[in-house]
């Protein structure tokens, strides 16, 4: 393989291979080191501000909370700030057993339709796996994406990209 360069540039990217997979004697690393810039964490960091559903009265669910929870840019992880929203709607649940609830997975208006139904799609699961580890039979719960077809906002500031980029609880 390395019979084509020269011997001091052979060497050397053996020796850098050797170095990639030798272990690291500290126990934790503190930072990962990123080849593009380390991604936002919140919204307030990338200069946007945070989405904050509110209660819908005369739906179904928990007449107190929020039926939408809300994800960054190409990220289908629910946020920590979330987790009180989906814990009031497992024991809403919990308590009405009769009841069916589907989580409808949406994105902003960028990117392929393939590549936002499936993000949408994500999405839902990812709030659906959230939920059955909170008690919720998952039998229970059906995600579905909408990719980009039901947008909430048609603008195209990043706000309004922030307000599609969710998932919506609806009960049956």
């Amino acid at each position: 393989m390395f019979k084509h360069l020269p011997l001091s540039v052979a060497a050397a990217l053996a020796l850098s291979l050797t170095a990639c997979g030798t272990s690291s004697t500290t126990a934790k690393r503190e930072e990962h080191i990123y080849a593009m810039p380390k991604p936002a964490q919140t919204p307030a960091q990338s200069g946007v501000a945070p989405v904050v559903a509110t209660a819908q009265p005369g739906k179904k669910g928990p007449a107190d909370t929020a039926h939408i929870v809300y994800f960054d840019f190409d990220s289908y992880t629910v946020r920590p700030a979330d987790r009180p929203i989906l814990e009031s709607h497992a024991r809403w649940m919990r308590s009405n057993p009769g009841q069916s609830l589907t989580l409808q997975g949406h994105t902003d208006a960028r990117g392929g339709i393939e590549y936002n139904l499936a993000l949408g799609q994500k999405r839902a699961e990812s709030v659906r796996s959230s939920l059955q580890t909170l008690g919720i039979d998952p039998a229970r719960v059906e995600a579905v994406s909408y990719g980009k077809e039901r947008l909430a906002d048609t603008g195209t500031s990043e706000e309004a990209h922030q307000r599609n980029r969710r998932v919506e609880f609806e009960y049956r």
